[in-house]
């Protein structure tokens, strides 16, 4: 059964930094585009980051980047989001998701997704 789980969310002050980690069960990640996005209560859905099967391709929303790094170990099965200098705004569920199209567009849609975790940035 193919999965993706979230983990490494939480409660973090401004300026603080996080690192959230996609887990990939029940198939070959390194098959596919990785991407995260999130969605903050009242906001639309908004496209953080993707990177190519390779690992060779990386895309992100002018809004976290020089702050946000995407990555993957394709032999862990896992891709990571490693969140710098974060703000109030950046405070949302974040999923990450997967599918076989490009790293062109970080709003691209995605076939499969995780159930999501909190990252709220508060002092």
């Amino acid at each position: 059964q193919l999965q993706l789980v979230e983990s490494g969310g939480g409660l973090v002050q401004p300026g603080g930094s996080l690192r959230l980690s996609c887990a990939a069960s029940g198939f070959s990640l390194e098959y596919y585009t990785v991407g995260w996005f999130r969605q903050a209560p009242g906001k639309e859905r908004e496209g953080v980051s993707c990177i190519s099967s390779s690992g060779g391709h990386t895309n992100y929303a002018d809004s976290v980047k020089g702050r946000f790094t995407i990555s993957r170990d394709n032999a862990k099965n896992t891709a990571y989001l490693q969140m710098n200098s974060l703000k109030s705004e950046d405070t949302a569920v974040y999923y990450c998701g997967v599918d076989y199209g490009a790293c062109i567009y970080v709003g691209k849609d995605y076939d499969y997704w995780g159930q999501g975790i909190q990252v709220t940035v508060s002092s």
